[in-house]
């Protein structure tokens, strides 16, 4: 390609293109060619997408390869606008266009009257400017607000009084989004909060390729690849989408969440603040805690008191964790301990970041969100535990607590106090270690797989477990009598300051 520094005028401009210097073509045939250049080299085609390598992404190459405008239709938190926006890697690094020109027109083939204007009095002396890949994408959030001014344009009379124009001219437009985004990627999200004369607007230009501003006469063939997402729920007939500009849109392509586990772990190690950068502890993530966060996403999404229509975002899990790390540097700067080292435990401390991720159907309603996030949190705990202990003999430690033994813990006990109570339950640390803690693990680690060990036996119900705010007696198995005094006492809660203690027995 010609050096962007020596092609500064369109004579310039038309002596490159004709030694093939720089490409003259539309933008959709700009991608599609950028587009087999990867797929030859075999090069990553969209960095950062998890997930959609054998489902989404060949869907997307075929509809950019057909040269089709698309819409991405899924749930929140399916990386929809992430994709669209990795859609600018597949254009060229530099645009020619008309300097000083509001919608980036091509000085080989001006649209707009003033760039014509300009390209015949100047001629090949016609100043030429580079824009950028990242300046030609614009994209747009629907809502029910946005008027046809802002999406084409409108008539600007005070352009018109200044230049002693008629409104009628083609030099008094005020250019809306989708004219500046000319040669160039224009995306809608949530495209069917747009109301219905808007999305009638957008016939055109997907149709016939051109826009008309305030009733005049004024046709503008743009030059855009078109992309939306929507919800599936609305993308119907019976929702907010009106049918003739579905039937416009080339391709619908599904998201989805990820598959399977692993590739959530993935998606929120890469999106979540974890490494803190700056604090005075390091942070050491247990592969078992992310494996209980990412669980938990995963037992919402199937639960039926949550709405399947809102979906669970992927954002849940990486709140979480980002809120459990917190909990676990808080636990580490206050004990002293050198590193953050997660704990199941923190977990149920990290509810404020969960319960604001999903909608509850009525029957969720009625038992409130803190108490559905608690339930998921035990059943994530149970199917991650599961698969750790399940090949492991746990009878010793459950009998230690059939006989009468308890545990007093807490999410701010420090590692060495956690250690030192649980010693007395022969084969807790060795359970610990087979499920996965290095021998040579420190005390932070070591109590991590602990607490992990213990909240998953109590999670498959093999030892019971009080999470009320203050102390509570293991419960015994035959329920005494309790005189009123003593229940009103121990509905009372308890000072703030020392964290939810848990009896395990």
């Amino acid at each position: 390609m010609a050096n962007q520094e020596a092609v500064k005028t369109l004579g310039e401009l038309r002596r490159a293109v004709e030694r093939g210097e720089v490409p003259h073509r539309t933008v959709h045939e700009e991608v599609r060619q950028n587009l087999i250049g990867k797929l030859r080299a075999r090069e990553p085609l969209f960095p950062g997408i998890v997930g959609y390598d054998d489902t989404v992404v060949p869907q997307l190459v075929n509809a950019l390869l057909s040269r089709h405008n698309f819409i991405l239709l899924g749930l929140r938190g399916q990386a929809k606008t992430r994709l669209l926006r990795a859609l600018v890697t597949l254009l060229d690094d530099g645009l020619p266009v008309v300097a000083g020109c509001e919608i980036n027109d091509d000085p080989l083939a001006p649209i707009c009257a003033a760039c014509r204007a300009r390209a015949a009095a100047e001629g090949d002396r016609t100043p030429i400017a580079w824009l950028p890949r990242d300046a030609r994408y614009v994209e747009k959030l629907a809502t029910p607000d946005v008027t046809i001014a802002d999406m084409v344009g409108d008539i600007d009379p005070i352009k018109a009084a200044k230049s002693g124009l008629q409104l009628s001219s083609e030099l008094t437009m005020h250019y809306g989004l989708l004219p500046r985004a000319n040669r160039g990627i224009f995306a809608i999200n949530e495209l069917p909060d747009l109301a219905g004369k808007i999305q009638v607007g957008l016939f055109n230009i997907l149709q016939e390729g051109d826009v008309q501003i305030k009733g005049f006469p004024v046709r503008l063939p743009l030059d855009v690849l078109m992309a939306f997402t929507a919800n599936p729920e609305d993308y119907t007939a019976r929702g907010k989408i009106i049918t003739p500009l579905k039937d416009r849109i080339g391709s619908e392509i599904r998201t989805h969440y990820p598959a399977g586990r692993s590739e959530g772990m993935k998606i929120t190690a890469q999106e979540a603040w974890l490494d803190r950068d700056g604090s005075a502890v390091r942070v050491e993530m247990p592969a078992f805690v992310s494996e209980v966060v990412e669980e938990i996403a995963f037992q919402a999404r199937q639960d039926r008191r949550i709405d399947k229509r809102s979906g669970v975002s992927q954002r849940l899990p990486i709140s979480v964790s980002e809120n459990v790390v917190s909990n676990a540097e808080r636990r580490a700067l206050v004990s002293g301990e050198p590193a953050a080292v997660p704990r199941v435990t923190d977990v149920y401390a990290a509810l404020p970041s969960m319960t604001g991720k999903f909608e509850l159907e009525y029957e969720g309603e009625l038992k409130g969100a803190e108490t559905i996030a608690r339930e998921l949190v035990r059943a994530a705990v149970a199917t991650v535990a599961d698969g750790y202990l399940s090949h492991l003999e746990t009878r010793q430690i459950v009998e230690w607590f059939d006989l009468g033994g308890s545990l007093q813990l807490s999410d701010s006990t420090s590692a060495a106090e956690l250690l030192e109570r649980t010693r007395e339950v022969q084969g807790l640390v060795e359970l610990a270690q087979a499920a996965g803690v290095p021998p040579d693990a420190a005390a932070p680690l070591l109590a991590a797989g602990v607490d992990f060990v213990l909240e998953g036996l109590y999670a498959l119900k093999k030892i019971s477990r009080s999470e009320e705010r203050g102390y509570h007696a293991s419960e015994p198995a035959v329920r005494r009598p309790v005189p009123r005094e003593a229940a009103l006492s121990a509905d009372m809660p308890m000072p703030s300051g020392g964290g939810k203690k848990k009896y395990y027995n």
